[in-house]
């Protein structure tokens, strides 16, 4: 057995098991901590692209969690980001601070549930408007497996929905009329209207209260059409907690 796994051995053996009826509080992260998760991008029906990435926290404040993210063999250093206390993702939407993605709920109890909702205007070239709006729910305890090992986890599943206007767009079409007199090119603008689309999400996290961050998560993005055009799969590989 590697070091990696008897730490972990030790860790889950050291920890009392909680009853399904009992909560779990906020976990407490120190600058040092760090985890390793392997994470697996299915896109379309043949779209596939593997990472494996490095979180380490830099400190911690009452409000937020300062961390960096490296991927490894990137030719570059790795990002920094900060989270909210409870791993939320904060980031300016329409130039507020707005929580867009919050996976955990402290105390996380069976049965309880919370709603993550924002609209976004000219996120993109492609898109005058995104709302997103996303329903979460604890689902109670189950074991989940995953390189790091095996977990008596807290799953937590979300399911919502999304809306996108798309931004009129101008297109230039050419032809050419052959007559007897010879080719005359016609070039015509064809502009079309704003138009909306709709689709659905779905997530579920494994969150394992020894290791302070969720060991598994899954998620997935379909489109107007109800087929899923994405799904980001992470699972934990390696996690190293500073002076625990």
């Amino acid at each position: 057995m590697t070091p990696a796994k008897l730490f972990l051995a030790a860790l889950l053996l050291s920890t009392p098991v909680l009853a399904a009826a009992q909560s779990a509080d906020a976990p407490v992260i120190k600058s040092g901590d760090q985890w390793t998760y392997q994470t697996t991008i299915e896109t379309g029906p043949s779209g596939w692209k593997q990472t494996h990435d490095t979180f380490t926290v830099v400190r911690t404040t009452a409000s937020n969690i300062y961390f960096t993210v490296q991927a490894k063999g990137a030719p570059t250093g790795p990002i920094e980001v900060i989270a909210g206390a409870d791993w939320s993702r904060i980031r300016n939407v329409d130039g507020k601070e707005t929580t867009v993605n919050r996976p955990l709920a402290f105390p996380l109890q069976p049965g309880k549930s919370w709603d993550v909702s924002f609209t976004e205007h000219n996120p993109n070239k492609a898109h005058t408007l995104e709302q997103w709006d996303t329903h979460y729910k604890v689902m109670g305890y189950e074991s989940v497996e995953v390189p790091a090992g095996k977990f008596n986890a807290i799953k937590i599943e979300a399911e919502g929905q999304w809306i996108a206007e798309l931004a009129p767009s101008t297109a230039i079409v050419q032809s050419a009329n052959t007559a007897a007199g010879g080719t005359t090119m016609v070039t015509q603008t064809q502009r079309t209207q704003p138009s909306k689309a709709t689709g659905r999400t779905y997530r579920a996290v494994w969150y394992a209260p020894e290791v302070g961050r969720w060991v598994k998560s899954v998620d997935e993005v379909y489109n107007s059409g109800g087929v899923r055009s994405q799904r980001t799969t992470s699972e934990l590989e390696t996690l190293q907690l500073t002076g625990r």
